[in-house]
């Protein structure tokens, strides 16, 4: 599904899982910014046309694609789409990209199946290396990237022995795309949210109160975060307000596990 926009001007970014959660909120930080998006979703039109609505209000249409961050064998394909949009859009290239799909898992070290690992590894790594491999000859020189993280690359909690060490592995790949597209001039950066209340790995955060209480307690501002406490923070760094931050790792948690 491609919705195209009216010619306008201003930068454009790419932002992937862009209908729910924290990806939704960062298009619509975006959009007021007057940066518009080409955001994209896996399965669910219906709330991809939501956001769409939203941006049209905001001033800044955006474009909804669809793709699956887990099938590197979509990406040509989706390259071309983002090509061809970029000319209704009356753009050649793009600004700003921000790898910000996945999905949960609650796997331990014991109860981990290869079938796990391999999927997470396809949305979380592979998908971020290549989804941006496939997309850099249609980025301007001197825009920026902000791959995600998450808090649990740098403390440990059960069950997340397979989703943890691949949010980090994202952070190693993130100084080395920093240090590639130097020349360049595209900085790139992790943001590392903390437990977010939104639909992520079942609602647990926002739906489960004694989770979201857990969560709480460990966090020194004393709530867990929402969407909107991270995605102003993704807008900002693809802002030339931190045009001079590149390679840094940025956790955005309100002080999760100290």
């Amino acid at each position: 599904m491609s919705q195209t926009t009216q010619p306008l001007s201003g930068p454009i970014a790419i932002v992937t899982g862009g209908s729910r959660g924290i990806g939704r909120d960062t298009v619509l930080r975006l959009a007021a910014r007057g940066v518009r998006s080409i955001f994209t979703y896996r399965s669910n039109e219906q709330e991809a046309q939501a956001v769409i609505a939203l941006t049209k209000e905001a001033g800044a249409p955006g474009v909804a694609l669809r793709l699956d961050t887990g099938v590197a064998a979509g990406f040509e394909a989706f390259a071309a789409q983002v090509r061809d949009t970029l000319g209704a859009m009356g753009a050649q290239r793009f600004d700003y990209l921000v790898n910000n799909a996945g999905t949960s898992s609650a796997a331990s070290l014991a109860s981990a199946t290869e079938a796990e690992l391999d999927a997470q590894f396809a949305v979380h790594f592979k998908g971020v290396f290549l989804l941006t491999q496939k997309l850099l000859p249609l980025m301007n020189d001197g825009g920026r990237i902000v791959n995600i993280s998450s808090g649990l690359a740098r403390f440990a909690f059960p069950n997340r022995a397979v989703y943890g060490p691949m949010k980090a592995a994202v952070e190693a790949l993130t100084r080395y795309m920093a240090l590639e597209l130097g020349p360049r001039r595209i900085a790139v950066n992790v943001v590392a949210p903390g437990a977010i209340a939104t639909d992520f790995s079942g609602g647990m955060v926002r739906d489960n109160p004694e989770v979201n209480k857990a969560v709480a307690d460990h966090t020194a501002l004393g709530r867990a975060g929402l969407p909107q406490d991270v995605g102003p923070v993704i807008a900002g760094l693809l802002s030339n307000d931190f045009g001079w931050v590149n390679a840094q790792r940025i956790e955005v948690a309100g002080g999760m596990h100290i």
